[in-house]
């Protein structure tokens, strides 16, 4: 009769396990501590099994030494994967800030992989071999893509309100409209931001109508800056009013106070010729005569990650100085990939085409019928019978607090499983090698081939003949 103390004697010793020909050629691919933790942790995970077993079960028990094995080798390829990875957004938002927003353009690689793997021109002047300034080198290409007299870049846009506000208006009054005190991602709030800046807020107007006469009323001695803040992530329809940029940058020159515009997602191209609603672009800001401006690198953009100021040489120059520049600034591979998207900005058709947000954004419905279609049939000839494929029409999002009423006619794919629940196939995905993100709609998995590349169809219909397996 089989005892407790014998189940003990036979689990397999340390040593044992790592002369097994599959964990030794596990072991030229990965580091050795990662695999001694898995061994130990599932002998340890048997011995304590056998310490839970009821007296009744333990001549039932056994040790299967394969699938130990197998267990080894999951946990070791689990946590020898990066934690940040790729994954597919089949979720039809473009800018989906919880998958990364912005996807920078194949058509780049070259230039940020030659900044990261080398030594760099990052902060030496080479016409005089002294050092020089990191923002030169982006410097150029956004004054001239946006007619600005100056530009500066930090490491996001709510850092680019907050050094703008610190240089300018510490200790003084900022005057901004209530209806513009939004929030933004992870629950910061931009009255919050600005604050933190040492600028007084100085509210005016209502939630939905704001006046000229309100920020004349409210301008004083303290007042160092009016603030015009673009509510991108949402809308107040109906009974409302705001006052526009060109009159208050009219009000600013008779008083003499400079006049800032956040315009958040920021765009530099004009969105309304290609059939959405007009968001104002950075170059009508500097038209209209805004003395700063800021937005954001990786939303309409389509670059990294970045807050970019734009505007007066004067006020420019100022936060250069400012100590908190250094905080806010931004890293080599940030310059280059922002550098190098700004440059295919040079024209206009090219980044439509090669900067994936706006390809994204302006694709046509032949293009993406055409990709449906690919899809459909990869899944319907790769995958069992037990799921069902089927096209339908539907919408995608821009995303990222940007356009939040716009719709995108898309065309999307839904999957229903014989075996598995929704919940259970969405959830199969998102945890699959390479996390797939889909969407449940309607207690219905929908896949939306707007955000999905061509090339990681495959991938796709892969995981769904894993599936299958279970």
């Amino acid at each position: 009769m089989a005892d407790r103390k014998a189940l003990f004697t036979q689990i397999p010793k340390v040593d044992d396990i790592l002369n097994e020909d599959r964990i030794k050629i596990l072991l030229t691919k990965v580091p050795r501590t990662l695999v001694l933790d898995a061994v130990r942790a599932n002998i340890e995970d048997i011995r304590r099994q056998i310490v839970q077993l009821p007296d009744g079960e333990i001549e039932k028990f056994s040790i299967d030494d394969e699938e130990l094995i197998r267990r080894i080798l999951y946990d070791v390829t689990a946590k020898n994967r990066m934690s940040l990875t790729k994954a597919i957004n089949a979720t039809g938002v473009v800018l989906h800030t919880n998958l990364g927003r912005a996807l920078l353009s194949d058509a780049i690689k070259e230039e940020v992989w030659n900044v990261a793997s080398n030594y760099s021109t990052l902060e030496i002047d080479i016409k005089t071999g002294k050092r020089g300034s990191r923002y030169i080198h982006v410097e150029e290409v956004v004054t001239k893509l946006t007619g600005a007299e100056s530009a500066l870049v930090v490491n996001n846009n709510a850092a680019a309100v907050m050094l703008v506000l610190g240089t300018i208006a510490k200790n003084k009054e900022v005057i901004v409209s209530r209806g513009q005190l939004v929030e933004i991602g992870g629950s910061f709030r931009v009255p919050e931001v600005m604050e933190q800046s040492g600028a007084k807020l100085k509210e005016v107007g209502t939630t939905n109508k704001t006046h000229d006469f309100d920020y004349e009323r409210a301008i004083g001695e303290e007042t160092a800056a009016l603030l015009k803040v673009h509510t991108s992530n949402y809308k107040i329809l109906g009974f409302t009013e705001e006052v526009n940029l060109k009159d208050l940058v009219q009000l600013g020159k008779k008083y003499n106070i400079p006049v800032i515009e956040d315009i958040g997602s920021g765009t530099l191209i004009d969105f309304s010729k290609y059939g959405f609603v007009k968001e104002p672009t950075v170059q009508e800001s500097i038209e209209a005569g805004a003395d700063i401006v800021t937005f954001s690198g990786d939303k309409l953009l389509g670059g990294p990650q970045a807050g970019i100021i734009v505007g007066k040489k004067k006020y420019i120059d100022l936060m250069k100085k400012n100590p908190m520049t250094r905080a806010f600034r931004v890293d080599k591979m940030t310059l280059a990939a922002l550098e190098a998207t700004l440059r295919l900005y040079l024209d206009e058709q090219e980044a439509i085409k090669k900067i994936p947000t706006l390809h994204m954004l302006t694709m046509q419905k032949e293009e993406i019928e055409k990709k449906a279609e690919g899809l459909y049939r990869l899944l319907t000839e790769k995958i069992s019978p037990s799921f069902t494929v089927e096209k339908q029409k539907g919408f995608s999002q821009v995303g990222g607090g940007s356009m939040p009423l716009a719709e995108l006619p898309t065309v999307l794919i839904q999957i229903k499983s014989c075996t598995f629940s929704v919940n259970q196939l969405e959830k199969m995905l998102r945890e699959y090698k390479i996390p797939i993100i889909a969407r449940i709609q309607e207690e219905q998995l929908i896949l939306d081939v707007r955000t999905i590349k061509e090339n990681e169809f495959d991938i796709i219909a892969e995981a769904f003949r894993e599936f299958t397996d279970f």
